[in-house]
């Protein structure tokens, strides 16, 4: 097990960190690919998450006043996942032991035996994948960021056919529609599913970029049967809009229900004077989400590697 350099002090992140981390984790993304993919908006609302305990389960590492690594650990409903990001060898290889004995410790204290564990790291990282790859872990998909731009206003599509357009979940039943459309869309993607609803709906409301009048639901027939989930996470670092997540069950596909809601989010963004709209996909979607968005005009502009270990505990 390695130790920190001489010099180096370790703390628990707190929230008023929220501007030197972010600072820390865009100049890394920086370093390696050219881009910057943490807005401060975004590493505010990761320190606000209910599912991260600050004091147990975040590291940050100094020399002198300089930030040279972070780490977190995230409770989620399928695995437990790692965040971690460093610029010097040693740093990055003792936080990746503290957040593994963070693991093992709260896979004990749940009563079980083994753990799935993920962690995400930018494509061009090869200090973090190496690091995992010793400590056996797998490489298990791509996560692409893709963004469309945006050159002046737009006017909104009409819903497709037979489709009426909910927008706002400010009431509970309205949320628990919401709630079960993600469930049920991303129930063969288990690592897309949502936490239960308590845990949900406080996450949301932790956020500063996410407002529930920003979330539109698709009836057909009088049904709930697809959903978009909006964010403003990079709009002060981007000037773009971000679609948390957009999904359509099974039985109202190849209506074009998701060009739609992709389109109109694209002209609201781009009527709101926003440059561009950005979301995240997992290469291993088993829709073809991929070519969905490519062929609405997306392109990918950063890839994030994820991989995965079973722990035995």
């Amino acid at each position: 097990m390695t130790g920190l350099p001489e010099g180096a002090t370790c703390r628990p992140m707190r929230l008023e960190d929220v501007e030197v981390v972010q600072q820390h984790l865009a100049a890394r993304s920086v370093a390696l690919i050219g881009l910057h993919q943490y807005s401060l908006e975004g590493v505010e609302d990761f320190l606000r998450n209910p599912q991260l305990d600050l004091t147990t389960d975040t590291w940050l590492v100094f020399v002198d006043d300089a930030i040279v690594g972070t780490a977190a650990v995230v409770h989620r409903p399928d695995c437990i996942g790692i965040e971690l990001t460093a610029t010097d060898r040693s740093v990055a290889d003792w936080l990746f032991d503290r957040a593994m004995d963070r693991v093992a410790e709260a896979t004990r204290d749940a009563g079980l035996g083994e753990q799935l564990v993920r962690i995400g790291v930018l494509g061009a990282d090869e200090l973090v994948a190496e690091l995992a790859a010793a400590r056996g872990f797998i490489h298990e998909t791509s996560i692409q960021r893709m963004k469309i731009e945006h050159t002046g206003p737009m006017d909104r599509p009409a819903p497709p056919a037979g489709i009426v357009v909910r927008s706002g979940a400010s009431d509970e039943e309205s949320r628990r529609t919401a709630y079960r459309l993600i469930v049920e869309t991303f129930a063969d993607q288990p690592s897309a599913s949502p936490p239960e609803y308590e845990k949900w709906v406080a996450a949301r409301e932790a956020r500063s970029t996410f407002s529930w009048s920003q979330l539109t639901v698709l009836e057909l027939d009088g049904d709930p049967v697809a959903i978009r989930e909006f964010d403003r996470n990079f709009v002060k670092s981007d000037n773009c809009g971000y679609i948390g997540r957009i999904g359509v069950l099974a039985q109202a596909r190849g209506r074009g229900l998701a060009k739609y809601l992709l389109r109109d989010q694209f002209a609201i963004d781009a009527t709101a004077g926003l440059s561009g709209t950005l979301l995240h996909v997992d290469s291993s979607n088993p829709t073809p989400a991929v070519g969905l968005y490519l062929g609405v005009g997306m392109r990918p502009d950063i890839v994030n590697d994820r991989w995965r270990k079973t722990l035995q505990v």
